[in-house]
């Protein structure tokens, strides 16, 4: 059984309103952002740090662009006052970000990601947390991804690029649980 440890630092990365812009196409896991609220409660109510990861883009027009409402956090996952907040403009949460010193001046080894998008920032950001030696989660079903083509203009469905992406992480720089095992590990 997994033992999630009671310093464990959930980490949510880009769920900000962006994700809902049509420009994205077909997505998987409309239950992302409830399975990640229900962790955030549970983390807040057992006094468990947590981190809001947002993308500000500098790309002219990205629907992660700061000034327009994509920028802002999804409500079902808004930040509490003296939670932390990490703003970076890459796919990776730990690139141009003091989210590694943070993490290690705090003493916190363990990492539980959740957020979008699974086949980029949250597969980047694990993949950097596994080779900086933090013991990594991921939660299945408290990420999501979209239809993506690969470059012989083939469409491949959300639900197989976000299967693979999880493949892609576990075992090898993650483990990958799902919420309800989460929850009842704390």
């Amino acid at each position: 059984m997994t033992h999630i440890p009671p310093n464990a630092v959930l980490i949510i990365i880009d769920v900000q309103k962006a994700i809902d812009h049509p420009s994205w196409g077909r997505r998987n896991n409309k239950q992302a952002e409830a399975n990640i609220a229900q962790l955030l409660m549970a983390w807040r109510e057992t006094q468990r740090p947590g981190v809001h990861v947002r993308h500000l883009s500098v790309e002219p027009d990205s629907t992660y662009r700061p000034g327009q409402e994509g920028c802002d956090f999804k409500d079902p996952v808004l930040p509490n006052a003296g939670e932390k907040i990490v703003s970076k403009q890459v796919n990776c949460a730990f690139i141009g970000t003091d989210l590694e010193h943070w993490l290690r001046n705090s003493g916190y080894q363990t990492l539980v990601v959740t957020g979008v998008i699974t086949n980029n920032s949250v597969e980047t950001t694990v993949r950097v947390a596994g080779n900086l030696g933090f013991d990594t989660y991921v939660v299945s079903d408290a990420t999501a991804t979209f239809d993506k083509m690969d470059l012989e203009q083939k469409l491949h469905p959300a639900e197989q690029v976000h299967a693979l992406s999880l493949a892609n992480m576990h075992q090898e720089y993650a483990t990958v649980i799902d919420t309800q095992t989460l929850l009842q590990s704390l």
